[in-house]
C-alpha cells in the first residue's frame, strides 16, 4: 500500500510500546541481533525479554534519503530487538510494520505474522522509499489502514492498547500536530523519540501526555539501540509489590516504578494511605441483600421487611401469608391484600365498626325461596286464626249482652 506526495526532508518514525506493562518472568538467555544482510549474532544475557501487557502495535520507520544505508540497517537491527522483548502472539501483542518517506508502505499488518522469526525474518527484507518526510501521512494511514479490524487491530471491547511513537532527525515536512491529536484521540498513545537534529517542538507536539514519559532522545542512529534497554526498563520495571518492597496493611498495586495501596472488601483505606479500616459491610452497593442487610462485624446478614419471609439463598425475600392463624384479628374472615389484609364476615353476618368483628343481619336477600314459601303459609295461618278469633269475640260480646238483659228483667219481677 503506497500514498505518493512529492516532497524532501529527513525523519524516522517508530511505533512503540507504552509503560503501562506488567512485568514477568521466564526470559530466554539470548536474542539474536540482526546483521547486515539477514545473518543473527546474539545479545548479552542481560538483554532478556519479559512478558508485557497485550498491544496492538505498529512500528512505523522513516527511509528518506536523509537516513543513509548503513543508518537504516541500524534502525532494521533495532526494530529486531524490540521484538525480542515482547510477548508476541496471535492472543497477547500483535506487530505491524510501516515504511515511508513522501510515500507509505505497509510492509506487514498486525494480522500478518505471530512469531517472533517471521517478524524479523520480514523486516531483515525492508528495503528503503528514499523520498521526503511525510509523518503526518504516515501517521493517518496508520490510523486508516492498519488499526482496523479487518487489518488484524482487536476490536475496542477487548481493551487492548494501541501505541504509536514517533522518532525523528529533523521537521516533519507536513501537519502533523492535527493528525497527532486526531491519532490521540481515537485512543493511540503515541510516543516520540528523536535523533541527532531532530526539532523537539515537533516531537512535543506529537507525543502523548505527560510528555516526560513520551518523548525520548538519541544523539545518531549508531546509539538508536539504547531505546532497546530504555524501553525494556519501562516494560519489566521492578515488581514494587514484592514482598518486603512496601508498606500496605492488606493490598498492594504495582504502578510501572511506584505502588498504591488498595483494602479488602469491607474495609476502606486510611489517611495514611497504607493502612485500612472496616467499614459498614451494610452500606449501598456492598452487599447483595434483597431488603435488609444486618452488619455482623467483618461479615453480614440478609433479613427482610415484615410481611417477608428470607428465602433459602439467604439474601433475596418472599411476602408471607397476612392470613395465616395466628398473624390476623378478624373475628371470621381474613381477606389477604399483598402484604396488608381487611376483614370479611361468613354469610348472614355484617362486618361491625371496628372492621374486625361481625353481627347477624337478616336481610331479604338471606331468606330462600323454601322459607319465603313457609313464612306465607305462616301468615295465612295467622290470618285464620285473627279472624277465627274476631268471630268468636263477636259472638262472646252477643251472648254477653243477652245475659246482662236477661238478669234485668228478673230483677224487676
Amino acid at each position: 500500500m503506497r500514498r505518493a506526495l512529492g516532497t524532501r526532508g529527513c525523519c524516522l518514525a517508530l511505533l512503540l510500546l507504552p509503560p503501562l506493562l506488567l512485568p514477568a518472568a521466564g526470559a530466554s538467555p539470548h536474542r539474536p541481533r540482526l546483521q547486515p544482510g539477514g545473518r543473527s549474532g546474539s545479545l548479552a544475557a542481560a538483554d532478556t525479554a519479559c512478558k508485557n501487557r497485550p498491544l496492538d502495535l505498529v512500528f512505523i520507520i522513516d527511509s528518506s534519503r536523509s537516513v543513509r544505508p548503513e543508518e537504516f540497517e541500524k534502525v532494521k537491527i533495532f526494530l529486531s530487538e524490540m521484538i525480542d522483548t515482547l510477548d508476541v502472539g496471535e492472543r497477547t501483542t500483535r506487530v505491524a510494520v510501516m515504511n515511508y518517506a513522501s510515500t507509505v508502505k505497509v510492509e506487514f499488518p498486525l494480522r500478518t505474522y505471530f512469531d517472533k522469526a517471521s517478524m524479523k525474518e520480514a523486516i531483515s527484507h525492508i528495503k528503503p522509499l528514499s523520498a521526503g518526510t511525510m509523518t503526518g501521512l504516515a501517521i493517518q494511514t496508520a490510523m486508516d489502514e492498519v488499526f482496523t479490524e479487518e487489518m488484524g487491530t482487536r476490536p475496542a471491547t477487548f481493551n487492548i492498547p494501541k501505541v504509536v511513537i514517533v522518532v525523528t532527525d529533523g521537521r516533519p515536512q507536513d501537519q502533523v500536530q492535527d493528525v497527532a491529536a486526531s491519532a490521540r484521540t481515537a485512543g493511540i498513545e503515541i510516543y516520540a523519540v528523536g535523533v541527532d537534529r531532530a526539532d523537539m517542538q515537533s516531537l512535543r507536539v506529537m507525543a502523548s501526555e505527560p510528555l516526560d514519559e513520551h518523548v525520548f532522545y538519541v544523539e545518531t542512529y549508531g546509539v538508536i539501540e539504547k531505546l532497546t534497554s530504555k524501553f525494556r526498563e519501562t516494560f519489566c520495571a521492578v515488581d514494587m509489590c514484592a514482598p518486603g518492597r512496601h508498606e500496605c496493611d492488606q493490598i498492594c498495586v504495582s504502578n510501572n516504578t511506584s505502588y498504591v495501596c488498595e483494602c479488602y472488601e469491607g474495609y476502606t483505606l486510611n489517611p495514611d494511605k497504607k493502612t485500612c479500616s472496616a467499614t459498614d459491610i451494610c452500606a449501598p452497593g456492598r452487599h447483595d441483600c434483597a431488603q435488609v442487610c444486618m452488619s455482623n462485624g467483618g461479615s453480614y446478614n440478609c433479613n427482610c421487611y415484615e410481611g417477608y419471609t428470607l428465602n433459602p439463598d439467604k439474601k433475596t425475600c418472599s411476602a408471607v401469608d397476612m392470613c395465616a392463624p395466628g398473624r390476623h384479628d378478624c373475628e371470621q374472615v381474613c381477606v389477604r391484600d399483598d402484604l396488608f389484609y381487611t376483614c370479611d364476615c361468613y354469610q348472614g353476618y355484617t362486618l361491625n365498626p371496628d372492621k374486625k368483628t361481625c353481627s347477624r343481619a337478616i336481610t331479604s336477600s338471606l331468606i330462600t325461596t323454601e322459607e319465603s314459601c313457609k313464612c306465607e303459609a305462616i301468615a295465612a295461618l295467622q290470618d285464620s286464626v285473627t279472624s277465627r278469633l274476631e268471630a268468636l269475640s263477636t259472638k262472646l260480646d252477643e251472648v254477653s249482652e243477652k245475659l246482662q238483659a236477661y238478669q234485668g228483667r228478673q230483677q224487676v219481677v
